[in-house]
């Protein structure tokens, strides 16, 4: 665990324990004081005789259900005035989460970062006074869903020990005019309230994506990925979601920006002495006016989360609003070990799952996860396990989940023997041919049941994990997402509808080469057009024309494949139409026993020739020796 010792300002005592302390006595103090004025009040009211407690004047019966009439319609007025522009935040307390940034596991670049935040926030004082800096004030969380950013902010508040704001951006929006904005006023104000009365208190706004959009007339900004893409990932226009934006929305954004610069308003009692003052300064002259009541720097960091941070509005995203940007991607594959070792550490498990090398392994499956996936993975394999009868679960378990939140659940389907063998050919030509063309990739499943649309389907992925991808990767894809058009050409001499998902997915990865990464000649980017990254590359003739290259190179490619591995083909479609679904080692079984035996059974033919043409040889020297003789 990351100590703090490495910050020069956590070396004394934080800010915010110093302020919860002074505040903690002043509050002990003005007990004591109510509980002496109490006391003496009693004592004094005992000496002279009278009661402790006032006797209430006698009053008409009539006038005063007049008054509780009236008073009852103006309480149902200011009580709907005040709900409708009350915000439903929830508060914790530091010593109701039982969250810390320990149990935030395989983020660990961002960890760091939070760690700095926290000292900062907890040394604010220090760094501002004596180092003449200025305090964050706000951090953004950004990235997908699952990742930690809710967790992260709760464990920032324990280690913190300030209470912990909770709200909802969507549970600010209300049908009533001006209301949303009432809202945003109201939480901010809780803000600063628990902020001075605690010595310090963290905001978080969840999905605030549902209130600052970027305005009309504004332009977000996004920084576009220069390390690699996701081949099958479509490009948007980071900025539409401002032109459809209203007015009311503008107007609540102009709220929220106005609030995130009033952590340091002056309190009512701060006002009201101003206020005195300011009228007693009207009278005196320049030299002997009072001094006015500077407004205190409420200890507030306010957190937001958004799965959508580039379709912010600019403004929201400035230093002096949102001071960092925090980005949440899915754990590598060592973050993803960490955090099967601590999941697996919670739950009952078969002594199996102790196996370093099983654990590694499903570490290696998950690429791409989220920490709540894993979880939730872990999860499903206790349910297995526990519908098996058994209460640990073990691997087997753990894969079973994984492919069934993968592929989904099977549904039975009766097919025809014709679609049945259609469908098995289909699947084992995508197989044949990643396993030809990509060695590099993990053939995980490989069915023909049926799972949400498709009625067969091949699951792979990398063995290793990779960021980038080269011209033979993509090329690859594309061989692979042929590989059933082809297959189904060759075995039935014409192709079903099946195909048709496949070829959307190979015009969409070729027109990643063609028009985003300059590997087929041209280095104009499509991906430069506010279009969509297919729309635009089908659009332009000379584009078009590379497109239909490279998917025509593809599919002559994979069909001299699979014309000189029929075999392959054959034992996987054969396997299938037995099993119905393959798993894992069990589809590189089936290929490599097929290539074992065609090997024997061409060791075996030329064993034959060989054989034969030595009997015709010997044949031929007797048919010679008998003619010599004659």
């Amino acid at each position: 665990m990351q100590t703090n010792e490495s910050s020069p300002l956590s070396a004394g005592a934080h800010d915010i324990a110093i302020a919860r302390e002074r505040i903690r006595r002043r509050r002990v103090v003005r007990l004591l004081t109510w509980g002496l004025v109490i006391e003496a009040w009693v004592i004094l009211r005992s000496l002279l005789g009278h009661p402790i407690l006032p006797t209430l004047p006698t009053m008409d019966p009539f006038l005063v259900t007049t008054i509780v009439f009236f008073g009852g319609l103006l309480g149902v007025t200011l009580f709907t005035q005040v709900f409708t522009g009350r915000s439903s935040h929830v508060t914790f307390r530091p010593e109701q989460i039982d969250i810390s940034l320990d149990d935030v596991i395989g983020i660990e670049p961002v960890k760091e970062d939070v760690r700095r935040s926290i000292d900062l926030f907890q040394t604010h004082r220090q760094f501002a006074e004596q180092m003449g800096g200025t305090p964050r004030r706000g951090l953004l969380f950004e990235g997908l869903p699952g990742t930690g950013k809710t967790m992260t902010a709760k464990a920032m508040a324990r280690e913190a020990g300030v209470p912990f704001l909770f709200v909802s951006a969507t549970s600010f929006q209300s049908s009533f005019y001006g209301a949303t904005a009432r809202k945003i006023r109201s939480y901010f104000k809780a803000l600063r309230k628990m902020a001075r009365a605690e010595g310090g208190a963290i905001g978080f706004i969840e999905e605030i994506d549902a209130i600052a959009l970027a305005r009309s007339g504004t332009s977000g900004f996004s920084a576009a990925a220069t390390s690699g893409f996701d081949p099958f990932r479509t490009v948007v226009n980071p900025n539409g979601p401002a032109a459809g934006v209203s007015d009311a929305t503008g107007g609540v954004v102009n709220e929220l920006l106005i609030q995130m610069q009033s952590f340091d308003l002056p309190t009512n009692g701060d006002r009201f002495v101003n206020w005195c003052r300011g009228r007693v300064n009207l009278f005196l002259p320049a030299h002997r006016q009072l001094t006015l009541r500077k407004a205190g720097k409420a200890p507030i960091l306010l957190i937001a989360a958004t799965n959508r941070g580039d379709s912010l509005d600019p403004a929201i995203l400035r230093p002096g609003r949102f001071d960092r940007r925090l980005t949440f991607s899915p754990p590598d594959v060592h973050g993803r070990r960490a955090l099967v070792d601590h999941f697996l550490s919670k739950r009952s498990v078969d002594a199996e799952l102790d196996d370093h090398a099983l654990r590694e392994r499903i570490a290696a499956a998950t690429n791409g996860w989220t920490p709540v996936m894993i979880e939730h993975l872990m999860d499903e394999a206790l349910v297995n396990a526990l519908r098996r009868g058994s209460r640990a679960m073990n691997y087997s378990d753990v894969e079973h989940a994984r492919i069934t939140e993968m592929v989904g659940i099977g549904q039975p389907v009766t097919y025809t023997e014709h679609e049945q063998r259609l469908i098995a050919t289909h699947e084992a030509g995508h197989a044949v041919t990643a396993w030809l063309v990509a060695p590099t990739r993990n053939l995980e499943v490989l069915t023909i049941v049926r799972r949400g649309d498709a009625l067969g389907m091949l699951a792979s992925n990398d063995c290793d994990e990779v960021y980038t991808r080269s011209h033979y990767d993509l090329r690859a894809l594309v061989q692979i997402a042929m590989g059933g058009w082809v297959a189904e050409e060759l075995f039935f001499g014409q192709t079903s509808t099946g195909p048709a998902g496949d070829l959307a997915a190979a015009t969409r990865t070729a027109a990643q080469m063609v028009g985003a990464a300059g590997m087929t000649g041209s280095l104009i980017s499509f991906a430069a057009t506010p279009h969509d990254l297919v729309s635009a590359v089908l659009s332009d003739g000379a584009a078009r024309a590379q497109l239909e290259g490279v998917l025509d190179d593809a599919r002559s490619t994979v069909r001299r494949l699979l014309s000189k591995h029929r075999h392959l083909v054959e034992a996987l479609r054969d396997a299938l139409l037995e099993r119905h679904e393959l798993i894992g080692v069990e589809i590189t079984d089936v290929l490599e026993g097929a290539v074992l035996y065609q090997e024997r059974l061409a060791e075996q033919t030329e064993a034959d020739n060989r054989a034969a043409v030595a009997a015709g040889a010997a044949a031929a020297l007797a048919a010679a020796e008998r003619l010599r003789v004659a």
